[in-house]
């Protein structure tokens, strides 16, 4: 693919908002994919979920994040925006966090204040660090990408409307601060009603990122027209697959746990009634065949012969 930056800034520069629907898998970010975005978000959350078994609560590290990172964006066409966490450190673990990001490849990544452990955006208890502390670090996370990745985008994130004495106009005068220090992007994290992201559109001057978390946080479902009347850019979904994986895996093995012979059946048909061919095809198996005539001597063609299974040469 093309530089995943630069895309991403193509699509920031259109008159339309971008949504993103939140991954935190390849295998996720594939299905993403087949359905047609123009760009996709990896989820801290489910990130965490997915390969520890445990929440956002400063639990996994950026290696792990890194690595998963790397790999969805391997998978995928479109530009990823990755969820960093608040950099994993001071800000001279962010120049390492920033430089590691794009060796990953990915278009964007975003950072945060708070404090170290983190935890999830929209839960009680979040502290953020002070206020010259987390610019910073954005000026060190902008000094990377001006050094190393020009197109890379860098989004900058406060939590300070969620703090026990936060408030949006601390949340306000952060970001804009953030961007002064070079960030590309402004992420207030946590507007708790229509009014707050009205004053958010009109009192920062610059991209803006809508974190939509439906009723696991704080902040209200609002129309898409509304967000883009109000000036934002961006517009997150970050545990849409993660929620739709735990609810639909629940419900089939629910069912599988009463009649698994029954269960089996109606999952090989939802399956079969989604436009992504067989499992085989979906999973790339037709690339590996195709590498093999390219690159293997003849002879290893004959395992092909008589032997049974799907043909894998795909539609």
């Amino acid at each position: 693919m093309t530089d995943a930056g630069a895309q991403l800034r193509e699509l920031l520069e259109r008159d339309e908002l971008l949504v993103c629907p939140g991954v935190h898998d390849p295998l996720t970010a594939a299905v993403a994919d087949a359905v047609g975005f123009d760009a996709i978000y990896m989820t801290g959350y489910g990130t965490s979920l997915s390969k520890t078994g445990y929440p956002d609560a400063g639990l996994i590290t950026m290696p792990e994040m890194i690595d998963n990172a790397a790999t969805i964006q391997e998978r995928i066409d479109v530009p990823l925006i990755a969820d960093s966490d608040n950099g994993y450190g001071n800000a001279t673990n962010v120049v390492r966090t920033v430089r590691e990001y794009i060796k990953a490849g990915v278009g964007a990544i975003h950072i945060e204040d708070q404090t170290f452990p983190k935890r999830c955006g929209h839960t009680k208890g979040r502290q953020v660090v002070p206020r010259e502390e987390a610019v910073g670090k954005i000026r060190a996370a902008a000094d990377v990408r001006d050094e190393r990745g020009e197109e890379f985008v860098l989004i900058a994130r406060t939590d300070a409307r969620g703090t026990g004495d936060g408030s949006l106009d601390e949340a306000i005068g952060r970001v804009n601060d953030f961007l002064e220090a070079g960030a590309d992007v402004a992420f207030v994290e946590g507007p708790t009603d229509e009014d707050e992201l009205e004053r958010i559109g009109r009192e920062v001057d610059g991209w803006l990122v809508y974190n939509f978390v439906g009723d696991l946080g704080s902040s209200p479902y609002v129309e898409l027209e509304a967000l883009e009347s109000y000036g934002f850019d961006l517009v997150l979904f970050p545990i849409a697959s993660t929620l739709s994986t735990i609810a639909n895996v629940h419900a089939d093995l629910a069912a599988f746990a009463e009649d698994p012979v029954d269960a089996m059946r109606d999952i090989d048909d939802a399956f079969n009634d989604r436009p992504l061919g067989s499992l085989h095809e979906f999973s790339g198996f037709p690339e590996v065949v195709e590498w093999e005539e390219r690159y293997l001597p003849e002879e290893d063609q004959e395992k092909y012969e008589g032997s049974l299974g799907d043909d894998l040469e795909g539609e």
